[in-house]
């Protein structure tokens, strides 16, 4: 699989001025990358990260308003991940433990029924090199359609189908559904997620945000 390595036993190691300075620079680089420059509102990567955060968070991509703020998950998505998750806005943005790289960095624009996918692109010329240099990562939460059939395959047929059986997937990886607004219906026609998903998960992230 791409990118994200099996670390759900890792233990919290201090990291290395080397391994600090080649994560600080590739992520110079990365918001300096100007590949997409068809964008409708221009290139701006947003992500964070530190070679001692725990926990990992891919998305999909920026909305308008995380472009405009450059703060990710800077909206109501934000609001209802961090109420999912039980951290408050200081955790949750604290780059020493949690780290937060999207599928897309960049706003990828509107299309006819919301924002547009991920740029395709973005992924395989970024993660692979960020995620090597960040050694410490415990639990990483795919969120959404396009995080889920990157890194976990297409072999379930719909997203209930991927989520319901997350205990089945690699302990160190959980798919969620993405807690847009526009997947009320979902959440109410699935109110198992919240009821039995929500609260394991909470749980999991609580314990990977403890050093050991």
């Amino acid at each position: 699989m791409p990118g994200v390595r099996d670390v759900s036993s890792a233990v919290q190691r201090p990291p290395s001025r080397d391994a600090e300075l080649a994560l600080r620079n590739l992520l110079v680089e990365v918001r300096a990358c100007r590949q997409c420059a068809d964008l409708p509102l221009g290139p701006h990567p947003v992500l964070r990260a530190t070679t001692s955060a725990r926990v990992l968070i891919i998305g999909q991509a920026p909305g308008a308003r995380v472009h405009a703020s450059g703060i990710p998950w800077d909206d109501p998505s934000g609001d209802r991940l961090r109420a999912w998750l039980g951290l408050d806005r200081a955790t949750f943005y604290d780059p020493a433990r949690i780290a937060i790289v999207p599928m897309g960095l960049c706003y990828p624009g509107r299309g006819h029924g919301g924002d547009l996918p991920p740029r395709a692109e973005c992924a395989p010329r970024w993660h692979h090199r960020i995620f090597e240099l960040l050694p410490n990562l415990a639990l990483t939460l795919l969120i959404g359609r396009y995080a889920q059939e990157y890194y976990l395959g297409r072999k379930t047929a719909s997203l209930a189908e991927r989520v319901r059986r997350w205990p089945l997937a690699h302990a160190d990886r959980l798919p969620l559904v993405h807690p847009s607004p526009r997947n009320r219906r979902w959440l109410a026609r699935h109110p198992w997620f919240e009821a039995e998903v929500i609260p394991v998960v909470r749980q999991r992230v609580h314990d990977c945000l403890v050093y050991r």
